[in-house]
Order: structure tokens, then sequence, then C-alpha cells
């Protein structure tokens, strides 16, 4: 008897783990066939791609181009049009206001090195303000996007007119993550890699739902707002290069001077650090370190409002964001 129930057991997991290959497959082969566009083709027809360190980047402007500039820096799996309330509120204040896509999100170019450090997000970040003409920028990072423009800061502080993070997550003084564990030896295998990510963060079945995890008000997560997060999911490759990017933040060593807090004691540069009350991100503790580390920082801290204050209290966010921007430019053009 025994015999009998250990091999339909076995039976059992060997027609489960056969059901899940099935489905892991199918995702795979649809988000194959959704990706299909090229980057030049899908992207807005109001942005434009700029040369930025070693790729092109995408980005989208508004306000007057001779205007003090406004950078934008989105968090993981979210992209320039992310930003459109706030761009559109920066420019009325008489600012430039660009926002880029930072590989491999968006519809900017994936490095061929498939290299995703803070470091070089830093270099990409600079580079766009290089292609700009610009000197000085006011930088603004939200959620993951926030590393690599604390990065770009103390890497070149004098091209930084001030910085504005929000929600941003930057783990001070975390170790430097890397190495290995079951998860990234079973991501190390590109095939099953892609088949789980296309199951999941590049699966528009689940766009909604994945926005919605980082949100206090879910009335933020609407129709419109879920169709801007699917729409780079027909670029070509996006699948493959979302899996590499979380190869890399899973498995390569990434020795940054933004994780250590001794590096921030240096900083001169006007900081606003805007932060949701009800984050379970990044939780509001984050952002008081942060805060507190950084020279001569504010900190504003937005009631009701989880890890995404852009979206979910646009009037109050772009409210505090350009009374910082004009107290450091009295008057823009």
């Amino acid at each position: 008897m025994g015999r009998v129930l250990l091999r339909a057991g076995l039976i059992a997991i060997a027609a489960l783990a056969v059901a899940i290959a099935v489905v892991l497959g199918a995702l795979r082969w649809q988000a194959h066939a959704r990706e299909t566009e090229t980057r030049a083709a899908a992207a807005p027809a109001g942005g434009r791609f700029v040369r930025a360190f070693d790729v092109e980047i995408f980005v989208q402007e508004a306000g007057p181009p001779d205007a003090p500039a406004v950078v934008f820096v989105h968090g993981m799996g979210a992209w320039s049009e992310l930003w459109r309330e706030t761009l559109e509120a920066t420019a009325a204040a008489g600012f430039r206001a660009v926002a880029l896509d930072l590989p491999p999100f968006g519809f900017s170019e994936r490095p061929a090195t498939r290299t995703y450090g803070r470091q070089d997000q830093a270099r990409r970040i600079l580079g766009v303000i290089d292609a700009l003409g610009v000197e000085q920028a006011t930088l603004v990072g939200h959620s993951f996007g926030g590393g690599p423009t604390m990065e770009a800061v103390l890497l070149a502080q004098a091209r930084v007119r001030a910085l504005v993070l929000a929600d941003a997550a930057i783990g001070l003084d975390a170790p430097a993550r890397g190495g290995g564990g079951p998860a990234a030896a079973l991501l190390a295998v590109r095939p099953v890699r892609n088949a789980l990510v296309s199951a999941t963060a590049t699966n528009p079945l689940l766009s909604r739902s994945l926005l919605a995890r980082f949100v206090a008000r879910l009335e933020a997560v609407n129709p419109a707002r879920v169709r801007v997060l699917q729409r780079p999911l027909v670029i070509r490759g996006a699948t493959d290069a979302f899996g590499d990017w979380l190869l890399h933040f899973l498995t390569a060593f990434d020795v940054s001077l933004s994780a250590d807090s001794s590096a921030y004691r240096v900083l001169a540069v006007p900081t606003l650090v805007i932060w949701g009350d009800l984050d379970t991100t990044t939780p509001l503790a984050q952002g008081r370190r942060l805060a507190a580390v950084i020279p001569g920082a504010e900190l504003a801290v937005m009631p009701g409002v989880g890890h995404m204050p852009q979206i979910e209290d646009p009037p109050a966010f772009n409210q505090l964001l350009v009374e910082f921007l004009q107290r450091q430019h009295p008057a823009p053009r």
C-alpha cells in the first residue's frame, strides 16, 4: 500500500511539474510573439534618443529649452511616461523638464555589456545631462532610480544644482549585494530565467496587480497608467533584457558610493527628500535616515501615500517639487 501511495505521489508531482513547464512555455512563447517592434518604432513620437555614456537613452521633454533643467529618473519597471503629470507641472512653472528611460526599461538601448550597476547607470544619467548641453541640472530620482541618481551626484557633484529623492531605494550601509544562492543559480539558466520573467514582470496580464503592490491609494492604478506600463512590453527582447537586469541585480557585486553613508558628508547640494508615510516598499524610517545623513536636507512626508507619491497624489507631490525648485531658482524664465 505504501509503495502504491508513493508512486501515486510521484506521478502527481511529475504531472504538476509538466503542467508548470507547459504554462511557462506558453507564456514565454506569447512574450516572443508580442515582442516584435523596434525601440524607435514603438517609442512615443514626442520623445527623442540621445547618446549617453554607452547607450542611446530615450528622453521626453517639456518646457522652455533654455530654462533651468530638471531631470527625472524612474524606478524599477517604469519609464519616462510615468512622470507625465509632474513633467507638465514642472514645465508650467517655467522649468525645462526632462524624463529619461533608464535601461533596460522603457525604450532606451540595452547595453551590450549587460551592465546595470549603479555607477554604470549614474554615468548614463550624467551622459544625458551632457547630451542636453546643460552644465548643471536638478536630479529627481524615484524608488530604484534613487540609487543611480544619488550615485550620479556623488560622482559629479559640480554637475548637480539640486537633488530630489522620492521614496528612494538606496539601502544605506547595506552589504555589497550580489553573489549566489538558489534563486541566482536558477536564474543563471537563461531559458528558465526568461520563462519566469515572461510569466511575471513582462506579462501584461499582471501589470495592474504589480503596480497595485506599490501604492496605498488604489485609485492611482487606473487603466491609463496600466497601459503606460504595458507599452514597452512589445519591444524586441524586452523579456531577455529584464532577465539580464534581474540576474545582474542578484549576482553582480555592486560596490557603490551611494550605499556608504560616510560618502554623504561631502555633499553640498540642496536636497529635498519626499516620502509617503504608508510606503511598505521603502518604509518612512529609510527616508528619515536618508534626510539625516545628507547635510541640510529637507524631509517632506506625504500623508496617506505609499511608494509612488507622484501618481498617488500628483497635485501635492508637484507642489512640493515646484516650490523646492523655485527656492533654488527664484526667477526661472
